[in-house]
């Protein structure tokens, strides 16, 4: 199950809406061709495509709303749901399986209390597995925001985890 654990996604106003999409559709305004570029300054934005965003850019763009998200289920770079401030990405692919990734997911999803392809209600993380990060002569590994953890670093992981959890809430904009 994906999603925001123990939540329903945060809300914005129409008018803040309205006034942070504005810039972004004024930027496309009779570009042909750009449907994907626009949609990824919308998840820039927002952090996710939010669904009235969805709308108001297919009514700009004169398309159905069901054509925007044909486009972005397609690509994986797209999201749906608000994730986390932190991305935590645990690598599943072959050798990182063998040296022990099953239990490094294992950890997280306690530590953190979601599962993978979920994101926590505060919106500080979000836990995802990936079949290959492409570092394998440092399996197993994790990566944070793109920044990839080796089995050393991991081990800090658990106080890293606690420091963000203290840190001030994280607001939907900051969620990306």
């Amino acid at each position: 199950m994906a999603g925001v654990a123990g939540s329903e996604a945060t809300t914005i106003s129409a008018a803040e809406l309205t006034e942070r999409l504005a810039p972004i559709l004024a930027e496309y305004a009779g570009k042909d061709g750009a449907v994907i570029s626009l949609l990824q300054d919308v998840q820039e934005e927002f952090g996710f495509l939010e669904p009235s965003a969805m709308t108001d850019v297919a009514d700009a763009l004169d398309l159905p709303v069901s054509h925007l998200y044909g486009v972005a289920s397609f690509y994986s770079q797209f999201y749906f749901e608000p994730r986390g401030k932190n991305v935590v990405k645990v690598c599943t692919g072959t050798a990182c399986h063998i040296r022990g990734a099953p239990a490094i997911q294992a950890r997280l999803e306690e530590q953190l209390g979601i599962g993978p392809g979920e994101t926590t209600a505060d919106l500080k993380f979000t836990l995802e597995t990936v079949n290959c990060v492409g570092c394998c002569a440092l399996a197993p590994v994790v990566s944070i925001n793109d920044r990839v953890l080796n089995r050393r670093e991991q081990r800090k992981l658990k106080g890293w985890i606690q420091t963000e959890r203290a840190e001030e809430p994280t607001s939907q904009e900051g969620a990306s």
